[in-house]
């Protein structure tokens, strides 16, 4: 692969983070914001034509089927391969997904459902599976070191890891134990294997886990075709359209870490959203509940409505990383950090039926500045809506706090080389 075609965008030395105006009382339990007046990262482009924005449609990930049930159990099967997906119109680009496909299928579990996933490792790397979000017990958790290790005998679990010693590490499957004890929430599964989790996720190993209870079910929110997980991400795609990623062995077996600008963080030129580029979606005038996750190595988001909703806020929040909210939160503006999700409910019949809305970008320019578009197709009658109280949260007291701790975070030279 040839050097990674790059743009310094570099501004801080470290990740501003912080809460904007409002947006602390959405998230109780004390999940990250983002600052909105910076990136950290380096602009990785494109070398192939770019499609223009909105001419895709926006795919919707499948839902993952049981293998089997029990009383208290469902069982899945997931398969981690490569596969050709038409990501870019008319090209082919080679992705490691979850059964093949970016983003890998939506597992969808019930609080008190105990879920067992068999992942099997069939790509030429090892890898670790993380329930990002899940109260999971160490053994299935997804630690870095837990590898399993390809099926065809070809790693011991040493290369590319320095000599670092392993954890429970398994050859070709691993059972992933979840309990589901937890409210209902948008959680995310992801690659999460030491020194190599960045350019594994970048590849498509990522897919959504999104658990419901009986509190959210007997909620008026919006549901089926109108519940519609987003994944969010930017990536630069090579001149055979493969993905673009400046590691410094792309074959993610031996050596790891990025090229020397890229050590803050990867920008990537094209927005994808569901694995696809600037996608739009048909919507009827009525609300819809859309799950945001921004799955970007780097990139930072401040989402907003284009028009803006006329009758106030474009969004109502109704959900953070760690489920529903005790009650709904309206947002001009939404920032959205790595890894950090947000549900919303967006009211349609703000717009009339023709409008075409697009979600954009504040923080973002040129290619980054819009993300997808949302084209108000049909009229249909309103079966949903949002209830001023949505769930029973207990807020955390500061002055409850027994001890105050500070920590400074910096970037070094770690053993075993490049870090990245």
């Amino acid at each position: 692969m040839r050097k990674a075609n790059r743009e310094n965008l570099t501004r801080k030395a470290f990740l501003k983070l912080g809460l904007a105006g409002g947006v602390a009382l959405a998230l109780p339990f004390g999940s990250s914001g983002c600052s909105s007046s910076d990136q950290t990262g380096a602009l990785l482009r494109s070398s192939v034509p770019l499609p223009e924005p909105f001419s895709v449609p926006l795919p919707v990930p499948p839902v993952l089927k049981p293998m089997r049930t029990d009383a208290n159990v469902d069982y899945y099967e997931l398969t981690q391969r490569e596969a050709r997906a038409e990501i870019l119109p008319g090209l082919d680009t080679t992705v490691w997904g979850y059964n093949g496909i970016f983003p890998g299928p939506t597992i969808e579990a019930q609080t008190g459902r105990r879920v067992v996933v068999l992942q099997r490792n069939e790509l030429p790397v090892p890898t670790v599976v993380h329930l990002h979000g899940g109260v999971t017990s160490p053994e299935s958790d997804g630690y870095p070191t837990d590898l399993i290790l390809p099926t065809d005998g070809s790693f011991d679990g040493h290369e590319g890891h320095g000599g670092i010693p392993m954890g429970r590490v398994e050859r070709g499957t691993k059972e992933y134990v979840y309990p589901m004890d937890q409210p209902a929430a948008t959680l995310w599964y992801h690659d999460h294997r030491i020194d190599f989790t960045g350019p594994q996720v970048y590849k498509g190993l990522a897919g959504f886990h999104i658990v419901r209870d009986e509190v959210e079910d007997n909620l008026s929110l919006p549901k089926g075709e109108k519940d519609v997980p987003l994944m969010i991400c930017d990536r630069a795609f090579d001149e055979d359209s493969s993905f673009l990623y400046p590691s410094v062995d792309p074959s993610l077996r031996d050596e790891p870490g990025v090229e020397d600008d890229f050590m803050e963080g990867v920008l990537a030129d094209t927005i994808l959203v569901n694995g696809a580029p600037w996608p739009f979606m048909e919507v009827s005038n009525t609300m819809y509940r859309l799950r945001f996750l921004n799955a970007s190595n780097a990139r930072r988001y401040e989402l907003e409505l284009d028009p803006p909703a006329s009758g106030g806020d474009s969004f109502i929040q109704v959900g953070s990383d760690v489920g529903l909210l005790g009650a709904p939160v309206s947002h001009e503006r939404i920032p959205i950090a790595p890894a950090e999700r947000f549900d919303v409910v967006v009211d349609f019949s703000e717009y009339p039926v023709g409008t075409e809305v697009t979600l954009k970008n504040r923080i973002g320019e040129g290619s980054s500045a819009q993300l997808m578009r949302f084209r108000v197709v049909r009229a249909e009658r309103e079966d949903s809506s949002v209830p001023d109280k949505l769930d029973e949260v207990e807020l955390i007291d500061p002055d409850s706090a027994t001890e105050t701790r500070r920590f400074r975070f910096h970037r070094g030279t770690c053993r075993g080389g490049r870090g990245g």
